[in-house]
């Protein structure tokens, strides 16, 4: 008769090997979506990139996605980042790592030392800490402006007007790279109401394009809405729920 400790593992080994799947298949999913949206843009599926957004899950999730392919992460909170980074140190040159969520000046040392992107800068203090302490032996640090595009109080972001001195001051600094722009729209039902503020967000990025800076990344679009932000011209799309499933309280 098998013992206690055997049949925990033997259940352990079987719930591990389900949420892989589910993982997986999951992320078979959301590409299969990112295709479709691609084809109805007339885009090559290549000009999207997919951020697995890990919020609040672990470090096994993360492997798990890892496992199925995946090679881009997203985190909101710092801490909980690092933590799955040294969890994860063996995969950590295969793996790219992009801060979406806001960042407190308290944190830029051990972002601009850890992270390859973040896509939250919505000040030029932020940016320059981030410039700043960016260790010389790692390549620059992409950056992407977030823009509240909504306008909505609760949301961090630029505003649309101040986007250009914003992204032409960032722009300048050593040690990072301003890639783009991102936002968080505010939810909306219906296919178009959804591409309107990421209509918007092109227009600011084309905006940069003319005053000549070298920007190319459009982060926009998440589980609910990708479809919309493909339309819109996204380049790198954040998706958490339709990955990971439903989120547990955040920590």
């Amino acid at each position: 008769m098998a013992s206690a400790g055997a049949t925990r593992g033997a259940r352990g080994l079987r719930d591990t090997r389900r949420i892989m799947a589910t993982i997986s298949d999951n992320i078979q999913q959301v590409r299969d979506r990112i295709a479709a949206a691609c084809a109805a843009a007339q885009r090559p599926v290549q000009s999207v990139t997919l951020l697995a957004v890990a919020k609040t899950f672990g470090a096994a999730d993360v492997r798990a996605a890892f496992v199925a392919g995946q090679r881009a992460f997203g985190e909101n909170y710092v801490q909980e980042a690092i933590d799955k980074m040294e969890a994860l140190a063996d995969l950590r040159a295969a793996c790219e790592w992009h801060l979406i969520g806001p960042l407190q000046g308290n944190k830029t040392r051990v972002v601009a030392e850890r992270f390859d992107w973040v896509h939250s800068v919505d000040r030029l203090r932020i940016a320059q800490r981030l410039s700043e302490q960016r260790p010389a032996m790692l390549p620059p640090l992409q950056l992407c402006l977030q823009v509240n595009v909504s306008g909505e109080a609760s949301k961090s972001g630029v505003a649309p007007t101040e986007t250009r001195s914003l992204a032409q001051a960032v722009a300048a600094l050593p040690r990072v790279r301003l890639r783009g722009l991102m936002a968080i729209p505010e939810p909306a039902a219906d296919l178009a109401s959804q591409r309107r503020p990421h209509a918007q967000l092109r227009s600011l990025l084309q905006q940069l394009r003319a005053d000549g800076l070298d920007v190319d990344t459009l982060s926009m679009g998440m589980s609910a809405d990708l479809e919309a932000a493909i339309l819109e011209g996204a380049t790198l799309v954040r998706v958490g729920t339709a990955i990971f499933g439903v989120r547990s309280p955040a920590p």
